[in-house]
Parts: structure tokens; sequence; C-alpha cells
């Protein structure tokens, strides 16, 4: 039976943490063949378009490695990765410290997607951003295609070691995943997540461009616009319980 989605992860994700938990456990071992895209398709409920990205994340993970009219197998990995605990963190310092890494590595990542991209992955950035903008009409966080956005980006760069360190953080890239930012900056919560759906557009917009400055300032901006709205809600919360 395919394992239980938990909330604010998409289903890609899903597929990905199903196999490398299998991988992990030694259920899957380095040589051996991934189950054919029909399988995984039947397995997990999902479409073919899903189980090709989960592919990619595995590949650009270093997991595995697709040998073109043989199927895909798992691969040695000399690391395991920087094994960050995303469970930990949990505090809105916590939060903070995790954006401050994010602007120096996400930044750089955006310069080198709007370097290296091709046209399908600006496309599917942009079927991730139109899904963002409808969420946005109808009042949701759009947390799971915020985080798709980002993956994306990282995925576009052409290294695995920016989507390997995304992928281990999950939803806790995105900070109203662990706090509610509206309501710690008293501020309303549509005019927030319209904020934020402009700043990922002016990314979007210099990735499509190839822009790589552009690209990287509009993704420091949104990152350090993302920190300072926090650091001042935390501010004024610490205040009020003075």
């Amino acid at each position: 039976m395919p394992p239980p989605r938990k909330k604010h992860r998409t289903l890609a994700q899903g597929v990905v943490e199903h196999i490398t938990g299998s991988i992990q456990q030694g259920v899957l071992k380095p040589g051996d063949k991934l189950p054919t895209e029909s399988a995984i398709m039947e397995q997990h409920g999902v479409s073919r378009t899903v189980v090709r990205e989960a592919i990619s994340h595995l590949q650009a993970a270093g997991w595995a490695q697709t040998r073109h009219g043989i199927g895909t197998f798992v691969i040695e990995r000399s690391n395991a990765g920087l094994a960050i605990n995303a469970e930990s963190i949990v505090t809105v310092m916590d939060v903070l410290a995790m954006l401050e890494l994010r602007i120096s590595m996400e930044a750089e990542a955006a310069w080198l997607a709007a370097a290296r991209r091709s046209e399908a992955q600006v496309a599917e950035l942009a079927k991730v951003l139109g899904a963002m903008q409808r969420s946005v009409a109808r009042g949701s966080p759009a947390v799971d295609a915020d985080v798709q956005f980002h993956l994306l980006i990282a995925q576009a760069t052409g290294n695995r070691y920016f989507v390997d360190i995304l992928s281990q953080l999950g939803t806790t890239i995105i900070p109203r995943a662990r706090v509610n930012m509206p309501q710690l900056g008293h501020d309303d919560p549509a005019a927030y997540l319209e904020r934020v759906n402009r700043e990922h557009e002016d990314i979007f917009n210099a990735i499509l461009r190839k822009d790589p400055e552009a690209a990287r300032a509009a993704m420091r901006t949104h990152l350090s616009n993302s920190r300072e709205r926090l650091r001042q809600a935390q501010q004024q919360l610490e205040s009020n319980g003075a």
C-alpha cells in the first residue's frame, strides 16, 4: 500500500520520501532497479508527470541514476548530505537563522538558475507560480506551491546539492509553515500573501528573461523581506510580553 501523505507535502515529494526511505532502510540497495514509472504511478496513485518529477529529484540528490532504455537504478552515495534536522526548526529564532542561511544560498541558486535554466524548467516554474497566484486569490497560504517553486529553482541550477539541502528542509523553508506570520505582525493575511506573491513574480521574471543579476537580487530581496517581517514581528512579540 502507498504511504500516507502528510499535510504540506507535494505528491512528488511523497514519492521521493518513500523511495529514499526504502533506500535508507536497506529495502532498495545500490545497483537495484527502481520500479517502472507505471508501477510507481499505480502504487502512489499519481500521474506520470509526478513520477518523472520525483525521479528528477532523486537524480539531483544523488540517490539514483537513469540508464536510457534500461531503467533507473539506485546508486552509492558518497555522502548522505548535511543532515540538517528539519524538525529542530521550531522557534521564531530558528526560522530567522534558517532565513540567514537561505539568503546566501538561494540568492546564488537564483543566479545560476537564470543562467542555466531550460525552457521546460521555466515552463514548470510558470505553472507553479500560477498555482500560487490562484491559492493567494482564495486566501490559501500556498505552502506546497511555495516549496515547489524554490525546489524548481534549485533544480534549474544543475547542482544537486542545492536540491539536496532544500529537500531535507521540506516545508520548513517557508516561514509561514512554522509560524503565523500575519498574526505575529498584526498584518492582513491577504495583503501579506499578495506581497509574497509579487516577490515570487519578480524572481520568476528575472529567470524567464535569463538575467542572473536580477534573479539574484530578486531572491535576496524576497528572503531579506521575509527575514525583516519576521524579525519585526518577533520584536513586537517580545515587547508585548515584557
